[in-house]
């Protein structure tokens, strides 16, 4: 009898993880696509003031060499003088982002359940204090200020990027912070803390440093850019990850204790439908 209750038990509990994990899947990909489309949407609706853009740029300049780290053009030029440079890193710039982020959300999601949360929140976490800044501080990119030398090695390179953000939906005034950088960073720090194996980790740690050298090098970005929004992205993951313990400390403390053969069944069915 208890066997056949166990045995019960068991195949409700695999039963009810197959139908949860898709449902989640299915889910979270809805819920990432509608925030990629708003996201976007609402960059691109943000009133553009672009002299205020140019002077905003004139700033982060003036910031750098005052600093003494404007370099960007000095290494664009050396990068330009090199087709196959140039073409590398504008694809860095293009396909290592969008792609990285939805594949390493979608393999959080199903190899590292417990810790896909806090990289989706803090990723919209850090995308709703970018969309303030843009709206606040615009910056005119480097690309737009040809004076200084800079090259729009995307645009001269292929047009990929232009497809895959439609001028349409993007606000061409929004290079602070840079979430290009920030987000990579995110899941860099993602696969370089979970993956198993030794060259996936080391892929994890690459991909931030690749998208930061691919930022600058195509005219996209400013150090000063990057640097702000890998530290908006690393402050998100710290609050996300400090709510999320509090939170299931809380939990675990009003959570009564279950026991017999069916606990494990009846705590898989109330994740599956209230998480």
């Amino acid at each position: 009898m208890v066997e056949g209750v166990l045995m019960v038990a068991e195949r409700e509990t695999s039963m009810l993880r197959r139908t949860g994990r898709a449902h989640q899947i299915a889910r979270e990909v809805i819920v990432i696509a509608a925030v990629i489309v708003l996201y976007f949407g609402v960059r691109g609706l943000i009133a553009t003031r672009i002299e205020v853009a140019y002077r905003n740029a004139e700033r982060v300049i003036a910031l750098e060499r005052w600093t003494g780290v404007f370099v960007e053009p000095k290494l664009q030029a050396a990068v330009t003088a090199h087709s196959w440079i140039a073409n590398t890193v504008s694809y860095i710039y293009i396909y290592g982002h969008w792609p990285v982020l939805l594949a390493t959300l979608l393999w959080l999601l199903i190899r590292h359940r417990d810790a896909y949360p806090t990289f989706r929140n803090a990723m919209l976490l850090s995308g709703t204090i970018g969309l303030m800044i843009f709206a606040v501080f615009p910056v005119a990119p480097p690309r737009f200020l040809t004076a200084y030398g800079f090259i729009d090695t995307v645009t001269e390179e292929t047009e990929a990027y232009r497809v895959l953000q439609p001028p349409a939906f993007v606000n061409q005034y929004a290079a602070v912070p840079s979430l290009h950088f920030g987000w990579n960073l995110l899941m860099g720090i993602a696969v370089a803390s979970l993956a198993g194996h030794r060259i996936m980790r080391l892929l994890g740690w690459l991909m931030p440093v690749l998208m930061l050298a691919a930022i600058v090098l195509t005219a996209n970005h400013y150090l000063f850019d990057g640097l702000v929004g890998g530290v908006i992205a690393l402050l998100s993951l710290v609050v996300v990850s400090r709510l999320g313990s509090a939170g299931r400390r809380r939990g675990q403390g009003r959570r009564p204790a279950r026991s017999g053969a069916l606990g494990p069944a009846v705590r898989l069915r109330r994740e599956v439908w209230w998480r």
